[in-house]
């Protein structure tokens, strides 16, 4: 089966484990031929938007890579908010995919993608949602003029087929019913995953990263990951943490820390207490065996992928209780209200620890039941 991965309205960045490079895998290992068409637009290691130069190649997700420029005609700045590309039905029609899933349900391109699915009633064609109101419309001209008046009317075009649109949270769901116009029948649930690792190398694993973090087995970690700007929250954190003495508590910090207005103050509290370790960033390999050496993780603040992750390897969590976290909490961990009861939940964890194994337990059974890309991969074939 040839299955078109087609990112023209997202980042596509290799080396990366995001949701589009994860179901590029997963499609590779059931043995299917993948291709993936993208933008120029990356992400880069600082976490800004940069643009490439459009090429062809073999991609590290195993899949041939090919980058569309975007069409002339109107400043480049324009053209990366509208999403025109030239030669996309060429490219489309030159693989003859028996599969697309369109990443992303704003952009120009979705027509061209629907017009090809139209043409060839075979192909299946999917389009997934990630975008929300955390991420998307945030001010009055791009909400009412570039979503409301053009996504919008373009997806509503594009996705007048059998399929429904995936969204990946139900705050995504929310977004492209009332801003896309979207019927809610139309939408299902397909969150942002990870891989459970098996009992045998996840028990390895556990033990091979405690080992080299010198955590001993009756010690509880604690793991806060990403880029700390204000809104990930990571000084609540702290101070819940610093707050609670308990000499069985260690706690492990991964990712950069924003140079704001808390960034001397969290570098205090991070030197004032022995069990805190801050370190440093760490790539997609070395974060699943921090999180599988983790007992809980951390997220009090903005949403991240890193979140599912750590349920995929059966981390207990505290994570903020916004609408697209309420899913992944049941029976195993806290949803924190803004990380202002972070002391309380501290204090409740510090006086029932042999409650964790139970909740790492559940994370684990979650994520089988909804986070597994291996499982997700089959929904689209």
């Amino acid at each position: 089966m040839r299955i078109l991965h087609a990112c023209l309205s997202c980042f596509y960045i290799d080396d990366a484990s995001y949701q589009e490079n994860e179901l590029v895998q997963q499609h590779i290992a059931l043995g299917h031929e993948v291709r993936v068409l993208a933008s120029t637009e990356m992400i880069s290691k600082t976490g800004q938007i940069t643009y490439v130069e459009p090429r062809e190649y073999m991609g590290s997700d195993g899949a041939v890579v090919k980058r569309l420029p975007y069409r002339r005609g109107l400043p480049q700045k324009i053209m990366r908010k509208l999403r025109l590309h030239p030669g996309v039905y060429r490219e489309i029609s030159e693989f003859a995919p028996d599969v697309i899933l369109f990443h992303g349900a704003s952009g120009w391109e979705l027509l061209t993608v629907a017009k090809y699915a139209k043409n060839h009633p075979n192909v299946r064609f999917f389009i997934d949602s990630h975008e929300d109101a955390n991420n998307s419309a945030r001010g009055f001209i791009s909400r009412e003029l570039l979503h409301k008046r053009y996504y919008g009317p373009l997806l509503r075009r594009a996705a007048k087929t059998e399929n429904p649109i995936l969204c990946i949270s139900l705050e995504s769901m929310d977004f492209i019913h009332e801003t896309y116009g979207i019927a809610r029948d139309q939408l299902e649930f397909f969150p942002l995953g990870g891989r459970p690792l098996p009992d045998a190398d996840y028990t390895r694993t556990r033990t091979a990263w405690r080992t080299k973090l010198g955590v001993a087995d009756n010690q509880i970690m604690f793991l806060q990951s990403g880029k700390f700007d204000r809104l990930k929250r990571l000084l609540p954190s702290l101070k819940a943490f610093t707050a609670t003495p308990d000499s069985a508590f260690r706690l492990f910090i991964s990712g950069i820390i924003a140079k704001d207005e808390n960034e001397a103050e969290i570098q205090t509290l991070i030197q004032s207490d022995s069990r805190i370790k801050f370190l440093g960033w760490n790539n997609p390999e070395a974060m699943v065996g921090l999180l599988a050496a983790t007992d809980v993780y951390l997220q009090p603040g903005s949403q991240s992928v890193t979140m599912q992750n750590s349920i995929c390897q059966r981390c207990a969590v505290i994570i903020d209780n916004v609408k697209s976290h309420q899913p992944f909490v049941d029976g195993n961990g806290f949803l924190t209200q803004g990380g202002t009861d972070l002391d309380q939940i501290m204090g409740k964890i510090s006086a029932q620890k042999h409650a964790i194994a139970a909740m790492q337990k559940r994370s684990h059974e979650i994520a089988l039941e909804l986070l597994d890309y291996s499982k997700m991969a089959l929904r689209v074939i």
